[in-house]
């Protein structure tokens, strides 16, 4: 999605956050995801784990629940809210 069009999106309807609660032992399975759909690499996984496990980690409400479905098809609890 264009910059501009997710900058506008967030400012007409505020951030959406990505809720996770799977127990401890799919940290693996949820950084494995979390690095095939951002693109990043493991040390980035593990920042951006701890941002979903505190609830911190947020975006569009498309891009939270493409993240939150494509978690639950890897049999992790997974969901977007908005705060």
């Amino acid at each position: 999605m264009p910059a501009e069009r997710r900058d506008q999106m967030l400012t007409e309807h505020g951030p959406a956050r990505l809720q996770v609660t799977s127990p401890p032992a799919k940290n693996i399975a949820i950084m494995r995801v979390l690095r095939a759909e951002l693109g990043i690499d493991l040390m980035n996984a593990k920042v951006v784990l701890r941002r979903v496990l505190n609830g911190e980690y947020s975006g569009t409400l498309p891009e939270m629940e493409y993240l939150a479905r494509t978690l639950r098809e890897s049999g992790i609890a997974a969901a977007a809210t908005r705060p």
